[in-house]
């Protein structure tokens, strides 16, 4: 089974609620509406944040601004001046939950690659990535390097490389 938990303190919630069923008191840390499972429970924030950092969550899923080759990642800034920082429990997460995988697109709407060799943004947490989805592969972070598990059909190896700012490690033949 699997039992998702809001930091704002939720544990075992579920889908979004039917159109004009939405509980404006059951919403997530991302203020979207969601249902109670049963067994599900609610918390104070605090006891929400002791789980995260008590290594008590199997899974962190996060976003990302940029992940390092080391599993270094950055979610919360990117530096610019004029950026508003989304200081979250995202720091908790990183560094309490047992794996973290990290979803986001390959690269920036700009084009510059989301995967890089050492982050130039403020760091959320060191070596803390175990797993990078992308629109465009799957990646596992190693001691060995990046080691690309899966890619989108169609996409060859060395277009994924040249839109990445590591090296990686064409592991899609092994499987």
């Amino acid at each position: 089974d699997i039992f998702l938990h809001s930091e704002n303190g939720l544990l075992a919630f579920g889908p979004p609620p039917a159109k004009g069923e939405e509980d404006p008191e059951l919403i997530n840390a991302g203020k979207e509406y969601v249902t109670m499972l049963t067994g599900g429970s609610f918390f104070h924030h605090g006891d929400s944040f002791a789980m995260m950092r008590g290594g008590h969550l199997d899974i962190a899923v996060l976003g990302a601004f940029q992940v390092a080759a080391n599993g270094d990642l950055a979610n919360w800034h990117t530096g610019a001046p004029d950026a508003i920082p989304a200081v979250g429990g995202a720091m908790d997460l990183a560094v309490g939950a047992k794996k973290v995988f990290i979803t986001t697109d390959h690269v920036t709407k700009q084009g510059e690659p989301k995967i890089v060799e050492e982050l130039s943004y403020p760091v959320t947490g060191k070596h803390c990535v175990d797993r990078i989805y992308t629109d465009l592969c799957v990646i596992d972070v190693t001691t060995d390097g990046l080691k690309v598990l899966e890619k989108v059909a169609g996409l060859s190896f060395e277009e994924l490389q040249a839109l990445t700012g590591a090296q990686l490690i064409d592991a899609t033949q092994q499987n």
